[in-house]
């Protein structure tokens, strides 16, 4: 029913004859259009919004909450930062020097002894000799020379002075920096490695 129709129309369409390309008459075009357009409004207006309207009147029954009221802005004191008597924040602290030993401490003053250019773990003591009365410590380097040391002598790094030598070890006491600027005494022992 709706094709000899569309044909009928079809047939009006004229001929823009300088091109050679049909074109349809644009009142009919328009036509088309709201005759769209009508269908789709015509189609939306059968619904039922009986649950929609239900659900606003709920909406609107509800009893209204009240809102609370806002806090109360408590004002705080002002307080006035004086600091022409404080130190500038941006200037580190001058480190406080706190030694644990003697403020004059100091390590020796003497002519480097041959063991001085060794670091103590390094050394090893492989024996002793005694030799008039006085007792020598036999030390061995990591390079494998044999050194003879005694009492009141220096070795290691550290400013290490022998005190004591006995049979199986050599007792020491260094200087060393505390970290502070200052020196503190602490003793080493090398014994008889087997």
């Amino acid at each position: 029913m709706l094709k000899p129709w569309v044909e009928h129309q079809y047939n009006r369409l004229g001929t823009f004859s300088a091109s050679g390309i049909n074109i349809m008459d644009i009142t009919t075009v328009k036509f088309f259009i709201v005759l769209v357009c009508l269908g789709l409004i015509a189609g939306c207006s059968g619904e039922n919004y009986s649950d929609l309207d239900q659900y606003v009147k709920e909406v609107k029954a509800k009893q209204k909450s009240r809102i609370e009221p806002l806090p109360e802005i408590v004002e705080y004191p002002i307080y006035a930062y004086d600091d022409s008597q404080l130190r500038d924040p941006f200037i580190p602290p001058a480190p406080k020097r706190m030694t644990s030993g003697d403020p004059n401490l100091r390590p020796d003053h003497h002519t480097p002894d041959v063991l001085e250019q060794f670091p103590l773990d390094t050394l090893r003591m492989v024996g002793s000799l005694e030799q008039s009365g006085q007792r020598w410590a036999l030390i061995k380097a990591q390079d494998g020379t044999l050194y003879r040391t005694t009492q009141g002598r220096y070795m290691g790094q550290d400013n290490g002075k022998i005190t004591r030598i006995t049979e199986s070890q050599v007792v020491l006491q260094e200087i060393v920096p505390d970290g502070l600027g200052g020196w503190v005494k602490r003793e080493a022992v090398i014994s008889v490695s087997e």
